[in-house]
Order: C-alpha cells, then sequence, then structure tokens
C-alpha cells in the first residue's frame, strides 16, 4: 500500500461495541462536524483508543465523509454509530455539545470492511505520536513510523478475514476502490444516495431532508447492489408508490405513474403531474446516475402499468 493513511482518536466503550458487533460498517462520528479531508476513497482509517490506552485497536477504509442530522446519521447507521440507542447517543454528544438537538448535523466518516484487533494483538502507537493530538493525525505510508505500523497491521490482517486485500492491491491501485464500492453497507448507501442527489427528491425536487428516503432501483434482497446507480432518493411517499410498482423512471429516466392509483384510489392528482417528465434531479456525476438496466428490471418487473 502508498499513499496516506489516518489513525483516529476513539473512545473505547465505541470501539468495544463495535468489536462484539462485528458488523460490515461503520460511522465514525465527530460532534462539530467540520469536515475530513486527510484520505482518498479507500484509504485506510486507523483506530487509536483514548489515553491511557496508547494503542492502535482496529480501522476500515473510508468511504465518505458527509454531515447528517443526527437522527438522520441513527436512521442510516443504527448501531452501527458504536451504541446501543439514538437517547444514548445523544447523551454522549451532549456531554460534548450541551445544546445539541437531534435536528442538528453531525460529522460522518464512513467506513467500511472494518476490523477489531483482540487486545493481544494490539499495536503501540507510533513512536512520534503526541500526547497532545485529540482527534488523529494522518501518515505516509512510506514515512519511517508509517512504514512500521503499516507493517504491524498487515501481520494482523489474516486473523481476521480478507481485508488484506485492501492493503495489498498487487499492482492494481483501483483495485481497493472496486472492492470497497462493492461491499457497501445499507448506511453508506443511504449517505452515498442522499450526498449524490444532493439532497433533493429526483422525481419532486423536494429538499425537506427528514422527507426523503434512498431507495434501491432493483431490491437488496432481489441482489440489487448497494451502489449508487441502483439508487434514487425519493420524497417518502413517492418512495412507497416506486417500490410498490405504482411508479417507475424508464431507462430514458422519465417518470411513469401508474393508472392504477386512480384505479384503486380514486386519486391520485398530485402523482400524475409528474408522468412523462424527466427526474427534476440527477447526479452530477454520470456515473451515479440511475442505470438503465436496473430502471428496466423496475420497469419489468415491479411496475403495474
Amino acid at each position: 500500500m502508498t499513499g496516506k493513511f489516518y489513525i483516529g482518536v476513539t473512545d473505547s466503550r465505541w470501539f468495544h461495541y463495535l468489536a462484539a458487533l462485528k458488523p460490515d460498517e461503520v460511522n465514525f462520528w465527530m460532534p462539530g462536524g467540520s469536515g475530513f479531508k486527510a484520505l482518498p476513497e479507500a484509504g485506510l482509517f486507523l483506530f487509536k483508543l483514548k489515553s491511557p490506552n496508547n494503542f492502535i485497536v482496529g480501522g476500515g477504509f473510508f468511504v465518505r465523509y458527509t454531515r447528517l442530522p443526527l437522527m438522520l446519521a441513527w436512521e442510516a447507521f443504527g448501531q452501527k454509530n458504536g451504541v446501543e440507542s439514538l437517547p444514548q447517543l445523544l447523551s454522549i454528544l451532549r456531554s460534548l455539545r450541551p445544546e445539541i438537538h437531534p435536528a442538528d448535523e453531525i460529522g460522518c466518516c464512513i467506513l467500511a470492511q472494518p476490523f477489531f484487533f483482540p487486545k493481544e494483538s494490539w499495536i503501540p502507537t507510533p513512536a512520534d505520536w503526541s500526547k497532545n493530538i485529540v482527534r488523529g493525525k494522518g501518515y505516509e505510508s512510506d514515512s519511517l513510523e508509517g512504514a512500521k505500523l503499516l507493517e504491524a497491521v498487515r501481520e494482523r490482517m489474516p486473523a481476521v478475514g480478507e481485508t488484506d486485500e485492501l492493503l495489498d492491491p498487487s499492482g492494481d491501485p483501483e483495485r481497493p476502490l472496486r472492492i470497497i464500492r462493492g461491499r457497501l453497507g445499507q448506511g453508506a448507501f443511504r449517505s452515498l444516495v442522499t450526498d449524490a442527489y444532493t439532497r433533493r427528491c429526483a422525481i419532486s425536487g423536494e429538499r425537506t431532508l427528514p422527507a426523503l428516503e434512498a431507495a434501491h432501483i432493483k431490491p437488496y434482497a432481489e441482489s440489487g447492489p448497494n451502489r449508487t446507480e441502483n439508487g434514487l432518493l425519493l420524497r417518502s411517499d413517492l418512495h412507497r408508490l416506486f417500490d410498490a410498482g405504482y411508479v417507475t423512471v424508464t431507462p430514458e429516466r422519465r417518470i411513469e405513474v401508474s393508472g392504477r392509483i386512480k384505479e384503486e384510489f380514486e386519486n391520485g392528482r398530485d402523482y400524475y403531474r409528474f408522468h412523462g417528465e424527466r427526474l427534476r434531479v440527477e447526479p452530477g456525476n454520470p456515473a451515479e446516475r440511475p442505470d438503465a438496466g436496473y430502471l428496466d428490471w423496475h420497469n419489468e418487473r415491479v411496475f403495474r402499468p
């Protein structure tokens, strides 16, 4: 592995809770939400316990930094925030930000493929680690201390699964990206779709974030992946209609509204105004726009014309 990696300081309760849970993703949250630019996608993010436990105890691979209202961060990640319940998370945050409200935003470092070392495998912090560091520090993998730490991490990876592939891309720098993008969890999916659509409903343009939901075009239960191109950000009522087959989006990204709404419910005026229109909001990155193959699947398998 070459390039940068990061050591983030965390609470032992957060670490031990997640180590027991063994989740597929974690939210390394930050109470202030001041931003995070220390890593590229798929970069290694290591966990260091707060002093006096000066050890590297695990880590994960960076997906995205975003800011979410606390209540939505809980809805997206639940116990993968490192606590049992939303009231418990709120209590911890209020010890750091006394006036925080559940609608206030926190910073979210979304990490995939987390790993947690048993205590006998904990790694002492680098020799140049300062006691004054309270948030974290970035390292270059080819620096003296960086290289020593990475070697120690590599030695422990076989004991925690296949994540060591991400540390050794075998000469292919794109391999870690492909691995991470293929292993996103539900929380990462929701966060990535929300950001891709700039927090606006793809059909209506609605901006009220608590009313918006990340919809799978091809459901996860039907082997649809947690990837942005298999998602649409939709107002909650439109999400339900989409999942039930009363609304769809064609491969040309035009909206179709089923006549069954009027037939079955003698209503639907608010929805028929969207019929035939193009999506009002689409991701700026073409690679994140709805995939025609998934849209065709929804048209053929779910939509009720």
